[in-house]
Formats: C-alpha cells, structure tokens, sequence
C-alpha cells in the first residue's frame, strides 16, 4: 500500500489502464478504422517498412494505386513520412498493430506525467495523467492509426527530457530531448517546430548568462535535433530525389501552409485570413468545450491553473509549456486543413472533426491538461482551507471526503459524458462498416482476386480501408479497381475472381447501410462468347424496353406479355449480338477493342415510372476471337445510383426482381 501512493507508481498504473483503454477501443469502435481514409496510407507503408521497401512496384499501374500513394513511373510510395508507420510496425512484430496503438497511449500517459512533474511536482503531474486519459481527443485519436499522437509521443519525449535537463543540467536527457524532437520532426515537421518553438525561446533565453554548461547542453539538444533534420531530407532525397521537396508536395505542391492558392487531388480554395480566422476559432470552441477532459469544466480547470500559476510568479519553464497554447493555434491558423476538416461551417455534424475531433490541435491537450491539473490541485486547496477555517475540527474530514465523493461525482460524470458521444458517434459508424464488409468475412478468398469499386476515385483503400494488398501485391488475397480488368486477371492467372459490389450510397458517417455483394467472376474465351441474361417482370409493367450500347453505337428492342425476360449475348471479335423471346429484329452494336458492352432493361409500368435492369459486360478482343468477364449487375430505381451504387443484391429486393447472368465460351 505504501508504494501505491507513490506518485511514479501512481502515474505508471493509470497509464497502463490508459493504454488498455487504448487498445480496447481500437479493437471495438475501430475494427475496419475510421471515416479518415489516412489511416490505410500509414497501415500499407507499414507493412512496406516490415517488408524493408520504401516504394511498392504494381503489376498493373492504373489498377493499383492505393490512397494517397505517389506514382513515380513504376513505382509507388506514400506522401507521408514513415516514422508514424513504423511505429505501427513494431506493435505487428509484438502481436498485432493495434498492439502499438496501446503502447503509444501508454507511452503518452506516462510522458505526460514526466513533463507535467518536471514543470510543476509529481503529484500535479499524477492529476495531469488523470485529465489525459479521460480527454476525449486523446482517446480517440489515440485509437487510430493516424500521426498525430505519435507525434505528440516523441513531442512529450522532448519536453520532459528537456525540462529534466534544464532542472538537473543531466547531458544525457539534454541529447535525449534533442533526439526526441528531431524524430518528431521526421514524423510531421510543422507539427514539431509548433510544438518546439516556446522551448526553443526558452534556450535561447537562457543563453543570455553565457554559461558554457548551458551552451553545452543546449548543444546537445540541437545536434540531436538536426539529426532528425538530416534523417528527414535524406528521406526525401531517396524517395523524390530532392532532399528539399518532401513526398507531400510531390503529391500535391498546393497542400502546404500558406494563405493563397491550395489545391489537392482536383479540390481548391482561395484560403484566406478570414476563412482561417473562422475555422480555426470554431475548432478552437470545439476543442475545449466537447474535446478535453469534461469539456467546459476541464476548460474552466485549466484556466484557473493558468492563472493560479500567473499570480504565483510564472517561471520560464512553465511559461515554455503554456507557450504551445499559442503556437499550436497560430501555427494551424496558417494550414488549410484546419477548413477541410470541418467541411460546412454551418454544419456541426460535418467533416472530420466531427468524429475524430480537431486532431491538428492534438498537442494542445499537453499544456490543457497540465494547467487543468494545476487548476484541480488549486481547488482543492482552496476547498481544504476554506473547510478547515468554516468547519469544527471533528467534522473537517468527514466534510473533505464527501465534497471530494462529489466533486469526483461530478467531473467523472462530466468526462464520462464528454467521451461517450464521440466513442458512440464511431461505433455507430462501424455498425455500418461490419455490414459493407460482411462478404469478405463470410468467404474463404485464399488465393483469390477481388476487384473493387471506385465510389471516391480511383483509388485503392479509399473508402475500402481494411482490405488492402500486401506490399508485394502477392498476398492470398489481391484487390485491385476495376481497370485494365483483362491485364489483372493476366497477372494472377490461376487464382478465383470476385467483384465486390454494393447497393446504395457509401456514407456510413452518416448512419445509411450499404447492401454489399461479393459476386464470383469467370472469364469466358473463344471465338464466340456468350452471355445469358435472365430478369424477371413485375405482373404490373406494361413492356420492357432494351438497350444495349456499346463504342456510343445503341441499338433497341421493346418486350411486351413476359414475366421473364431470357435474353442472350453473342460477343465475336466484330460485334455483340441480343436474341431472345420477344425480340423479333437484329440488335447489335460493335465490340470493343477492350471495353464494356451494356446491357439496359427499363421495365416500364406504362406510366413513365419504372426501374432499370443493367448488365455490363468487360469485353477484350484477342487475336483469335475474344473474352468477356461475367458481367456487372445492377438494378436502379434511380438513374443517379447506376453505374456503382445499386447492385444487384439477390435476396435484398422486393418481390418481383431478380437477376442473373452467366458467360460461356460457345464451342461452335
């Protein structure tokens, strides 16, 4: 029991719990990640690093670039730097990745207590490691496989060691700190220099004495700090050839800080001072009324702490800490993803922040929480005193523990209500990410190919996140986009083929399901290939006009008195050919070099209203005839949702639909 009230030990035990927390959640609210589609970026390139690749080389270049990846001739490598990755790295070497997600948090936890003790004393900084873990923000972004609480590790690496040698003049921790900031440079560099600048003014301060043992250790701290500097352009020199021109601005030159221009992947604002100035003041709202512990209570902590700490005579350690209340904000107020990630300003439910909260302001929580702790501390004195002097002696500690018990009440409740609604907005999104997945789960796909949907562009794990290829491109297996089909199907020729589909819009943020489709695709040659297409018609429709179009040649046909439509697809090399019951003329249209033949069907309720059968057959001529892949089926209500998001889902639709369609190669 005696070493339990230990400060260490006290801190060391809630950042554990901290750090299970962390790992709890990232299993629970975040199997299939989150709505920011980054974390599959750091996920993919961690498996490169585990591999011992800084560049991936695809089979099929257009069919397989993954989100946020850079293409360089044949090879592609990710816009961001690779120490968050290889952080994630080391948790799959110890069990699994999420492993490292609860180590970082632990690490963070514990860190905060360090720098919060440096600063002030062990036992404020034990309350700091309490505000910590119950702050909304640190828990979430901790959950995730995203850069900004890594960062902020290494950051809080810095600022304990730094205060530690600036207290006992230790040279080791000096070069420590200098180590720290230098990796955390490596992993996000605006993000290390906001964090970094109060310190640094701090030193530069100090130097003023010329004391050569200061000189000395701050020497340290800035040779450990430049080797991060080093490490970061020598990355970029091997990967985009320049030491200056960072795998980001390859990307997307415009996405930088600066007012002005900016541009990313087609999507551009004139970024103004004003539109900053309105951004980031409503992420600066949100931040310490919904993001830190308990909300506006452990907003009112921190500035009672902070101005506790004023009227007692800041000093210039303390003042170093309260600094990145300033340049975290200011610096961010310079970056247009601080707009972006709130996307309608009019909107609270809108964007990112919504659910990850205001991840650029992630390092703000240290000096929230440090101050907080300062501020709880204050007012429990204040409380202890005011007590001792109102309340007869015999009663003083009965009376302390029930104004604790309530004021625990309190705070808890608060912190308590402030996490869950994130935590619950983020589960509610998985809800709909386990019903999209469910195909994959339900399917043994060893040595298989799954081609993709393209809902955000052409892009591999954007939206599809959690189903991504192995490094190699080799794994059991292989997804690729729905480009170039009869290449990829070339390069893995001896494995079973899928396409996964869906039905409906893919917006799981906003609480709307996707009816997903895992549907098995063969590939047909020969000199004729041929495809049967079967539908059934309402009793109430009046007739069925066809369509089928192909190279924007249409030819047409109309049905009448059928329940079933049982149509057939003659592809040669010169043209695609419709027979069946009911079609009386010849309908053809020419056949693709490598393309799609489409096959439309508008049941027709003889009152203009109705819904679509589709059919798109891929199309590849050969030398001596052709090849066709099982086609693409669809059923829209909606012409908005054809061509990607209404699937034909066989038990998912009313009474009276149903589709199916076969391709064969025809011996004759």
């Amino acid at each position: 029991m005696t070493r339990l009230r230990r400060p260490g030990v006290q801190a060391g035990l809630i950042a554990l719990l901290g750090g299970l927390a962390v790992f709890t959640l990232a299993h629970v609210v975040f199997p299939h990640h989150t709505t920011n589609h980054d974390e599959g970026v750091y996920l993919q390139q961690a498996a490169m690093l585990l591999e011992g690749q800084l560049f991936m080389y695809p089979p099929v270049e257009e069919s397989f670039r993954p989100w946020f990846f850079v293409a360089d001739g044949e090879r592609l490598y990710p816009k961001y730097a690779p120490v968050p990755a290889a952080m994630f790295a080391v948790g799959k070497l110890l069990g699994g990745y999420r492993v490292a997600l609860g180590l970082i948090g632990t690490g963070v936890l514990a860190l905060t207590y360090h720098t919060v003790r440096e600063a002030f004393d062990a036992r404020t900084g034990v309350v700091a490691t309490v505000l910590m873990v119950g702050s909304p923000l640190f828990l979430i972004e901790a959950s995730v496989f995203l850069s900004y609480v890594p960062t902020t590790l290494w950051n809080l690496g810095f600022a304990a060691a730094y205060l530690h040698a600036d207290r006992t003049g230790s040279r080791k921790t000096a070069a420590g700190a200098g180590l720290a900031i230098g990796v955390a440079f490596f992993a996000r560099p605006y993000t290390a220099v906001l964090f970094a600048t109060p310190f640094i003014i701090h030193a530069l301060w100090t130097l003023r004495t010329l004391d050569p043992a200061w000189f000395t250790r701050l020497s340290l701290t800035a040779v450990g700090g430049l080797t991060g500097v080093a490490a970061t352009l020598a990355y970029n020199h091997v990967v985009t050839g320049s030491a200056l021109l960072f795998p980001y601005e390859v990307f997307a030159p415009q996405d930088g800080p600066g007012f002005g221009h900016r541009e990313i992947l087609g999507y551009s604002r004139e970024f103004t001072p004003a539109m900053s100035l309105d951004a980031n003041a409503e992420l600066l709202w949100k931040l310490l009324t919904q993001w830190v512990v308990a909300g506006p209570l452990g907003t009112a902590a921190a500035a009672i702490g902070l101005g506790a700490v004023v009227r007692r005579g800041i000093d210039g350690r303390q003042a170093a800490l309260a600094g990145v209340l300033l340049t975290v904000p200011l610096g961010n107020g310079y970056f247009w993803g601080t707009v972006n990630m709130l996307g309608d300003l009019s909107d609270p439910t809108d964007g990112l922040v919504a659910f990850l909260g205001p991840f650029y302001h992630v390092d703000m929580l240290v000096p929230l929480t440090a101050f907080g702790a300062v501020g709880v501390v204050t007012v429990a004195r204040w409380t202890r005193l005011l007590v001792t002097e109102r309340v007869s002696a015999d009663r003083v500690r009965p009376v302390l523990v029930t104004v604790a018990l309530c004021g625990a009440a309190l705070g808890g409740g608060a912190a308590v209500t402030t996490a869950a609604e994130p935590v619950s907005d983020n589960y509610e999104v998985t809800q709909q990410l386990e019903q999209a997945y469910t195909p994959f789960e339900e399917r043994d796909l060893d040595n298989s190919l799954v081609l993709l949907p393209t809902p955000y562009g052409d892009w591999l794990n954007h939206p599809f996140q959690s189903v991504r290829n192995d490094p190699g491109f080799d794994g059991d297996t292989v997804y690729a986009m729905q480009h170039r089909q009869f290449e990829v199907i070339d390069a893995y020729p001896d494995r079973t083929y899928y396409r996964y589909a869906f039905r409906g819009e893919w917006v799981p943020y906003l609480g709307l399901p996707v009816e997903p489709r895992l549907q098995p695709v063969s590939v047909a040659e020969g000199r004729t290939v041929r495809t049967d297409v079967s539908a059934s018609v309402p009793e109430q429709a009046a007739l069925v006009s066809i369509r089928l179009t192909s190279e924007g040649e249409n030819d047409y046909a109309t049905v009448t008195g059928t329940d079933t439509l049982d149509l057939r697809l003659s592809t040669d090399r010169d043209r695609t050919r419709l027979t069946g019951d009911g079609i009386e003329d010849q309908v053809s249209v020419p056949t693709p070099a490598d393309g799609t033949v489409t096959l439309i069907m508008f049941v027709d309720y003889g009152t203009g209203a109705g819904f679509e059968y589709r059919a798109e057959l891929p199309v590849s001529q050969t030398d001596n005839g052709v090849r066709a892949l099982t086609p693409r089926l669809e059923v829209c209500k909606d012409q908005r949702r054809c061509g990607g998001e209404a699937a034909y889902v066989p038990g998912t639709h009313r009474d009276g639909i149903s589709m199916n369609a076969t391709t064969t190669a025809e011996t004759t």
